[in-house]
């Protein structure tokens, strides 16, 4: 591990789970958080009214809802004025100079956050008089940014929170934090100088995969950090997915020892890896590393996020790229030299604990499964065909190496291109040692629009539950928990709903990280049926973005 990715790993920002958290002050951020967790289905609401409870007075100012009615002052008000504007009802191709360029008219503007996932974005004027104007204007009459109507109200902070720990908010630095969520496909330096090079000069990139994918990339002056973090913070790598949240970090200079797919000095291109001594060396089974994907592995750039005219955000003499082109995933290289394969091989199950449905459970938050079978010859070991082999990789980059039900898994590329449903036996718990869940709707990945709503993440301590009855309560899911012999959670929350929601969803915080995996695993799709009920709820669980509740 680099030094930088060490110094780094506290540098991350909203949606980042790395050792250390800058504290957000944001109130409204952290209510949106669980706002977003807890929307199971599409309600049909206008983009930027989303959890919005229509007998609630409205907060929002502007020309709500796109009728042209105006909130009156006294709702526009009930928090108090403050320099941070917070900015809703943004498109899902907004980018930070979009902000910029549609709101420097009301003030000098000092920092930007963007919260991409929930098309919302906070916005620090440098006076309060700037922050004022852009209410008031939202109030008399539409604001649009980048092209569709945005409304705002005040922040409950006077100041936005920065990773760094300088009191000027001009200061920049020349290193940038990368926090890439729903990363759907694997990101390597290639794919990041890709993206960040025509932009501004990268002498070095440092990735760290530790609590979901971070990277901090060292431009070669301020200048050219500004522009990047202008152009790209909140922009997605690949359509709907792969999405950049971008602040600056707290190095100033990345210490890369070694180029490879996970960091790359470019003032050095001949920097190898260090050989070890000569002698016997200790056989690894699964080769040098987990994965390995060739320089050339994504094949040509291709153009996928076009930057408009406002999205040129001019901090020297050389404008922001028309087109930032971005590589194609294509077919590389896998695991051990093997060829690509979509099938998973996972060794280290209980044998009485585990089966192919509670394997679907946990593998499903990472691509659909196809099928499972148990191993007749191999004790405690299964193939899991899954959709494609990027599922795979996701699969192996956050569930290798956990703990479950007291024995560690490790999960790696399979030789085999397919499973096929051969020596079929029973199991210890009766069920059978194979499984086709190729036509199950709990399935998360069956199409572009229900993949785009999945967030990656790695296993945490507290799961995110949703699509319960609402008449379900803390008691009934403690019961639940006890019946399947799984832990009990310590903390339980329950977002607010709409009144005419159908279900409810919330949060579970279990004592570590290994409980609340076993839970998942046991409890995930469990058929709920309540009294004059006619079809069972579908108990749905996922590894939640908070880290406590």
């Amino acid at each position: 591990m680099s030094t930088a990715e060490t110094d780094g790993q506290g540098d991350e920002g909203e949606y980042g789970r790395a050792a250390k958290r800058p504290k957000m002050e944001e109130k409204e951020d952290r209510a949106e958080d669980e706002l977003e967790e807890g929307e199971d289905s599409d309600s049909g609401s206008l983009p930027g009214t989303e959890g919005v409870d229509p007998d609630r007075p409205a907060r929002w100012t502007g020309w709500q809802f796109g009728s042209g009615r105006k909130d009156n002052d006294e709702d526009s008000h009930l928090i108090s004025p403050s320099p941070v504007v917070h900015v809703r009802g943004l498109c899902e191709a907004v980018v930070e100079a979009d902000l910029i360029d549609a709101l420097k008219k009301f003030g000098p503007i000092c920092y930007v956050m963007m919260m991409p996932f929930k098309r919302q974005a906070l916005v620090e004027f440098s006076s309060a008089e700037g922050a004022d104007r852009c209410v008031s204007c939202g109030t008399k009459e539409p604001v649009y940014i980048a092209g569709q109507q945005a409304y705002f109200n005040y922040s409950t902070s006077k100041r936005i929170t920065r990773p760094t720990n300088a009191d000027n908010p001009n200061s920049g630095n020349k290193v940038l934090l990368l926090s890439i969520q729903n990363p759907l496909y694997p990101i390597t330096t290639d794919v990041l100088h890709t993206v960040c090079n025509p932009i501004g000069s990268v002498l070095r990139i440092v990735i760290f995969k530790r609590n979901g994918i971070q990277a901090m990339v060292e431009f070669e002056s301020i200048q050219c950090a500004q522009k990047a973090k202008a152009a790209l913070n909140g922009a997605d790598i690949y359509a709907g997915c792969c999405t950049l949240k971008i602040e600056y970090a707290r190095p100033t200079r990345l210490n890369v020892i070694k180029n490879d797919n996970e960091s790359w000095d470019y003032t050095k291109p001949y920097l190898v890896r260090r050989e070890r001594g000569k002698g016997r060396q200790k056989q690894a089974i699964l080769g040098e590393h987990p994965s390995s994907y060739a320089d050339n592995g994504y094949g040509l750039a291709c153009p996928l996020l076009p930057l408009t005219s406002s999205s040129r955000y001019k901090l020297a003499s050389v404008d922001v790229p028309e087109m930032v082109s971005y590589p194609l995933p294509q077919s590389s290289p896998s695991y051990s030299g093997h060829t690509p394969s979509s099938v998973a091989m996972v060794s280290g199950l209980h044998p009485s604990k585990m089966n192919c449905t509670r394997i679907f459970n946990l593998f499903c938050l990472y691509g659909n499964i196809e099928k499972v079978k148990f191993m007749k010859s191999v004790p405690g070991t299964a193939l899991v065909e899954m959709g494609d082999e990027y599922a795979v990789d996701r699969a192996i980059t956050h569930l290798n190496s956990i703990k479950l039900f007291g024995k560690r898994l490790n999960v790696c590329v399979s030789k085999q291109q397919a499973v096929i449903p051969s020596q079929v036996f029973e199991l210890e718990d009766g069920s059978s040692s194979y499984k086709d869940f190729a036509m199950t709707r709990n399935n998360r990945f069956s199409s572009a629009g229900q993949a785009s709503k999945n967030i990656i993440q790695p296993p945490s301590a507290v799961l995110h539950y949703y699509n319960v009855p609402p008449c379900i309560s803390q008691d009934q899911l403690l019961k639940l928990c006890k019946e399947h012999d799984v832990p009990s959670f310590v903390k339980f929350k329950m977002f607010d709903a709409k009144p005419s929601s159908k279900t409810m969803s919330g949060l579970l915080e279990f004592d570590s990280k290994t409980e609340a995996v076993e839970a998942l695993t046991v409890l995930n799709h469990y058929q709920i049926r309540i009294p004059n009920g006619s079809n069972p709820y579908t108990l749905k669980l996922c590894f939640s973005t908070s880290s406590h509740l």
